[in-house]
């Protein structure tokens, strides 16, 4: 058997691969996100990292892959962070508290790839976008069957026998898609911004599925 050295050389390639990607993805989104993401061209993108296309086209099959590539790690850390959540949170409260824990520690989760003011501005774009934010809507359609199944699971229940994980998650998202389009337009881009909107919504949304609401007016959320 051998002493169980591993060579430098695989560790420092994936390395440089993934400075590449992330030069790449840098220069990117500042310019979807300071010319647009219509007017930007691939060649534009590979000539700010002096890149060949093929480069470019051997990390990210499109430019759409390159907008979405920072918002599907938040996303995979969200459903990380609701899988951890305990079992004696009910489903609106884990998917809730998940979503704050994610905006919370999304610092740590992206800064090493993009700085956050960059991966902000970029989720503004995306909301005023018209092609861009239909293509969110459809990517997380996905995101989304994979929270109603960790739902259901958590619950002991089968998702395609009980419609009530996919019924909580399609509210949740509905409000999470609210408040973006809300953060989006407005000009406090920060993440404390976001998070506060969100938590406001969120604990709006017993009162607005309970009841009669002539008989307990509720403040709107600002």
């Amino acid at each position: 058997m051998g002493r169980g050295v591993t060579s430098p050389r695989p560790g420092l390639r994936e390395r440089k691969k993934a400075r590449t990607r992330d030069a790449l993805l840098r220069a990117a989104l500042e310019l979807f996100t300071t010319q647009g993401f219509e007017e930007t061209t691939v060649d534009e993108i590979t000539e700010a990292v002096d890149v060949s296309q093929r480069t470019f086209f051997r990390y990210f099959r499109n430019k759409e892959e390159v907008v979405f590539a920072v918002q599907d790690m938040i996303e995979s850390h969200f459903v990380a962070a609701l899988r951890e959540r305990p079992r004696t949170e009910g489903p609106l409260e884990a998917l809730r508290n998940a979503v704050l824990q994610t905006w919370d520690t999304v610092d740590d989760t992206i800064d090493t790839t993009v700085p956050m003011p960059l991966h902000m501005r970029t989720y503004q774009m995306i909301e005023s976008t018209p092609s861009l934010l239909a293509s969110h809507v459809r990517r997380s359609s996905e995101v989304e069957e994979q929270m109603a199944r960790l739902v259901a699971e958590r619950e002991g229940l089968d998702v395609d026998e009980d419609p009530r994980p996919r019924v909580a998650v399609a509210v949740f998202t509905g409000v999470m898609r609210v408040t973006g389009r809300l953060w989006g337009a407005g000009e406090d881009t920060s993440i404390e911004s976001i998070r506060d909107l969100t938590a406001r919504y969120l604990d709006h949304l017993g009162p607005a599925l309970a009841g009669n609401w002539r008989t307990g007016p509720s403040r709107s959320p600002r």
